[in-house]
């Protein structure tokens, strides 16, 4: 669990994050399975918004506990946007505590990599790391007058690692994808993702992979399921459970940005539950607008042009900016896998 020791009731902030500790461990508990250790895996994807970079200031302290709160709830967790300045990550981690270890990509250079890295933290006691790390680099395609050359790359390069949980061995791939120049069908993200899966189906299909099971996840900017971005995973046979299908996960509810993609054997990491979880719902709140406008600064006050902001102007900047760049912009999305077979491997010692 969590480290909560630095946390002193007497003071009135610390008393809080107390408070609201409590609440999100009851909605935690209330909204995701609780972990087994053995027989289940909890997996998780969540693009923390601009991880820890400076723009809005360093993230207060609650916000740290809360994020670190949610992420222990899980026992792997991919993570996008983290900044090249690891002082954040290295927060969290700090209240994660000894079970738990983090890998992360080296920073993407250039305007186009936003100075972003992506991780894994996951729980040492559950997951092990099996060797395999690596960032993926598109091989060379061939062109009209049939000369292989250099692909464009993934402008966040993904990034790939092998894991042991249970009885299983898998690879987790996490992306970022880009933006692109339109907002719902982007031809530059429909590439993007239709180069990904491509040639991750074809690593799954590789006898000298790592491991045949591959799950995909992390923030696709998909608008919606079923859209011309969201087939090219389909269209690549990788398998997004309904469950998900049906939660969006940007923190007004109303896109499915992430997603969490499944190409796997049969018989091995079989899907229980999946869903999407609503920390909005127990800090930083609609209602703890007020508590936070000493924090929040003169932007909170007045508008770019220096005029005084309307109690709407306020609240959205409160919602929409301040908030979520204490916690995120996305709510985690997660799924609980079976990675216990002991049944089924008896059984078929009896059967002979």
């Amino acid at each position: 669990m969590p480290s909560y020791q630095r946390l002193d009731v007497s003071r009135s902030e610390d008393a809080r994050t107390v408070e609201r500790l409590l609440a999100l461990r009851r909605q935690l508990r209330e909204d995701v399975p609780d972990r087994t250790l053995q027989e289940t895996l909890l997996l998780a994807t969540w693009n923390i918004r601009d991880f820890d970079r400076p723009q809005y200031g360093p993230r207060l302290e609650e916000a740290i506990y809360y994020i670190a709160e949610i992420i222990a709830h899980f026992d792997i967790v991919a993570v996008q946007e983290v900044y090249k300045n690891l002082t954040g990550l290295e927060r969290v981690m700090e209240v994660l505590g000894a079970h738990w270890d983090s890998i992360v990509t080296d920073v993407t250079a250039g305007e186009r990599g936003n100075d972003e890295r992506m991780a894994f933290l996951y729980d040492t006691r559950t997951v092990k790391l099996g060797g395999l790390t690596g960032e993926l680099v598109l091989p060379p395609i061939e062109d009209e007058e049939g000369d292989r050359v250099p692909a464009d790359q993934i402008w966040r390069t993904p990034f790939i690692a092998g894991f042991r949980s249970g009885w299983c061995d898998f690879m987790l791939a996490t992306v970022h994808i880009q933006w692109g120049a339109s907002e719902a069908e982007a031809l530059e993200r429909v590439s993007e993702v239709r180069k990904v899966a491509r040639f991750l189906r074809a690593r799954t299909e590789d006898e000298d992979a790592w491991a045949r099971n591959l799950i995909l996840l992390g923030d696709f900017n998909i608008y919606r399921p079923g859209n011309l971005t969201f087939r090219q995973l389909t269209d690549a046979d990788f398998v997004i459970p309904e469950e998900l299908r049906d939660h969006p996960s940007n923190a007004n509810k109303v896109r499915h940005y992430d997603q969490i993609a499944f190409r796997v054997r049969p018989g091995s990491l079989d899907f229980v539950s999946a869903g999407v979880f609503d920390y909005y719902r127990s800090v930083f709140r609609d209602e703890d607008e007020e508590i936070y406008v000493p924090h929040m600064g003169e932007r909170y006050h007045t508008t770019r042009e220096g005029k005084p902001k309307t109690d709407r102007g306020k609240t959205n900047y409160y919602r929409t900016y301040w908030r979520t760049n204490q916690m995120s912009d996305h709510l985690p999305m997660w799924v609980q896998l079976q990675i216990d077979y002991s049944d089924e491997y008896l059984e078929r010692k009896l059967e002979g």
